[in-house]
């Protein structure tokens, strides 16, 4: 091996395309991309691994079939990320495990995880708050409830997009089953790219450039050449 090779890849951004409409940059978010990749993978190679299918926030690791193949291994590279608890890369990683991945891991760092003595407790019922953004429609709830003018402004996506703190939950869990059923949706005609453009669709005839001249024939090449002499001539005549 001489260097890395970018086997498969999930985005954040491609979430619409399964029903993710707004809050693509947080926890439930995360998860979702990491359960997009999981899909992926397992497809591309054929895995029939179904991973963690009912959420629920708990700590799963998948188990091989020792009849068939082995579930595909990867290691969580966090490079320079912070691994507090509850982090994002977290979510993605926890997505990844349940769509089927062996990621080797704990939930220490999982949201709602607590030190208790000299161990530490997790909470699954706070992580699957989180995997839904149980937490996003909370602080919605309150917000528009302390201040409507802070609540439409940070919102304004959200409102703009009808999706209400009561939506939040079943938008992710159809995310959730979307994927699953598909997870190589192909980008709509009118949808975007990471860098807000879309390539126009390449012409099938291309217009000859100004230096591909079509060839004359023997007798239009005699024909400029004896133009040429004769003006040649007039231009002597006249000197």
């Amino acid at each position: 091996m001489t260097h890395d090779v970018c086997f498969l890849a999930a985005y954040s951004h491609e979430l619409p395309r399964f029903g993710v409409k707004v809050g693509l940059n947080n926890y439930a978010a995360a998860y979702c991309t990491g359960l997009l990749l999981a899909r992926r993978v397992n497809k591309k190679l054929g895995l029939e691994y179904n991973g963690q299918v009912t959420v629920d926030g708990t700590e799963f690791h998948v188990e091989a079939d020792p009849d068939g193949k082995a579930p595909f291994k990867a290691l969580l590279d966090v490079g320079l990320r912070r691994t507090t608890t509850g982090a994002k890369l977290f979510g993605a990683l926890k997505g990844a495990c349940d769509g089927g991945l062996d990621i080797p891991h704990n939930d220490r760092r999982f949201p709602g995880t607590k030190k208790e003595g000299e161990d530490f407790k997790s909470d699954p019922e706070q992580h699957k708050k989180y995997i839904f953004g149980g937490h996003v429609a909370a602080y919605m709830k309150t917000l528009a409830e302390d201040d409507e003018e802070a609540y439409k402004r940070q919102f304004g996506g959200y409102i703009a997009a009808g999706v209400a703190a009561d939506g939040i939950a079943g938008m992710y869990k159809a995310a959730h089953a979307a994927i699953r059923k598909d997870p190589h949706v192909k980008r709509g005609p009118k949808e975007l790219g990471s860098f807000g453009t879309r390539e126009k669709e390449k012409p099938k005839e291309y217009p000859k450039k100004k230096w591909q001249k079509s060839k004359l024939s023997k007798k239009q090449r005699a024909g400029r050449i004896r133009q040429k002499i004769t003006n040649l001539l007039k231009l002597a005549g006249k000197q």
